[in-house]
C-alpha cells in the first residue's frame, strides 16, 4: 500500500505595506495687476505640472488655488491705454476681463479697495479649509507678502486709517485657523509704501520667502523688489535673465520645487524655520 504524502501547506505571502498617503500642500496662486486667476493658471500651467511631478516621489501633492481679484479694471485703467480720437463714439465705462487686488490712488498713493482684495483671499482660504503657502506675481507678489505678514503673530493697528480698515486681518486669520504660512514665493513683487501699511513690515516678515527678480524687468524696477526683500528675514533670492514674467523652464522651477519641499516637510515636522 503506497504511503500517503501529508498535504502541502500553502505559504501565504506577506501583504505588501500600503504606500504612504500623499499629503496635500495647498498653495494660493495670486495673479498680477490686469490679470485673472484663469489667465495666471494658463501662463503657469507648465510650472504647475512640473511642481506636481517633482513632488510626487516625496508623497507631497501640491494643490494650486487660483482666485481672481475682485476689483474689475476698465480699459481706461490699463497700462498703455490710448484715449479714442475726439468725436469717436465710445462707452463711458469700458470694462475688460482684467482685475486688481487694489487700486493705487494717484494723488495720495493710498491703496484703495485693499479690503475687498484681502477679503477675497479670506474667502478662498476658507473654502479650501486653509492653505500652506502662497505664490504671487507682481501685484499678486506684493499681496502675497502682505498676507504672509498678516498671518504672523504681529500687532494690528487698533483704528482705521485713511482708506484702510483692518477687518480683513481677522478674516484671513480665522480662515487659516490662526496658522501662519509655511512659505511665500514672490515673483517680481514689491514693497507697499503707504505709511498706513508699515505694520506689515515692522518687524520684518519672518515667513520663509523665496524671491525671483527679473534682471530685465522694466515694469517692477529691481529696487522696488529689493525693498521687499530687505523687509524679510533671511529671504532666498534668485535673479533670472528675463523680464516681467514667471519663468517656467526647468532651470527656474527646480529651485521652487526644492523650496516648497523643504518648508513643507519642515512644517510637518514642526520646524517652521527651515531654509532653502
Amino acid at each position: 500500500m503506497a504511503a500517503t504524502q501529508p498535504p502541502q501547506q500553502s505559504q501565504a505571502r506577506p501583504a505588501k505595506p500600503a504606500p504612504p498617503a500623499k499629503r496635500d500642500i495647498k498653495i494660493l496662486m495670486l495673479h498680477g495687476y490686469t490679470q485673472s486667476g484663469a489667465l495666471f493658471r494658463a501662463k503657469t500651467r507648465a510650472l504647475e505640472k512640473m511642481l506636481q511631478k517633482s513632488l510626487a516621489p516625496f508623497n507631497l501633492a501640491p494643490v494650486l488655488l487660483y482666485p481672481t481679484a475682485p476689483n474689475r479694471l476698465r480699459l481706461q485703467d490699463m497700462p498703455g491705454y490710448t484715449p479714442p480720437e475726439e468725436g469717436a463714439e465710445v462707452a463711458e465705462e469700458q470694462e475688460s476681463d482684467s482685475w486688481a487686488w487694489w487700486r493705487r490712488d494717484e494723488a495720495s498713493g493710498a491703496y484703495r479697495l485693499l479690503t475687498e482684495g484681502m477679503d477675497r483671499l479670506a474667502d478662498t482660504i476658507q473654502e479650501a479649509g486653509g492653505v500652506d503657502g502662497v505664490l504671487g506675481f507682481s501685484q499678486g507678489g506684493a499681496a502675497a507678502a502682505m498676507l504672509a505678514a498678516a498671518l504672523e503673530d504681529r500687532q494690528v493697528p487698533s483704528q482705521p486709517v485713511d482708506h484702510y480698515d483692518w477687518s480683513w486681518v481677522d478674516r484671513v486669520r480665522a480662515a487659516n485657523e490662526h496658522r501662519p504660512l509655511s512659505f511665500a514665493v514672490i515673483y517680481s513683487g514689491f514693497f507697499a509704501p503707504p505709511p498706513a501699511l508699515a505694520w506689515l513690515y515692522e518687524p520684518a516678515i519672518s515667513t520663509p520667502s523665496l524671491h525671483f527678480i527679473g534682471g530685465l524687468d522694466t515694469v517692477v524696477d529691481e529696487t522696488r523688489t529689493q525693498s521687499l526683500v530687505d523687509r524679510c528675514i533671511e529671504p532666498a533670492v534668485l535673479t533670472h535673465p528675463g523680464g516681467h514674467y514667471v519663468p517656467i523652464n526647468k532651470e527656474w522651477v527646480m529651485p521652487l520645487v526644492a523650496f516648497v519641499k523643504s518648508h513643507s516637510e519642515q512644517a510637518a515636522a514642526g520646524k517652521p524655520d527651515a531654509k532653502i
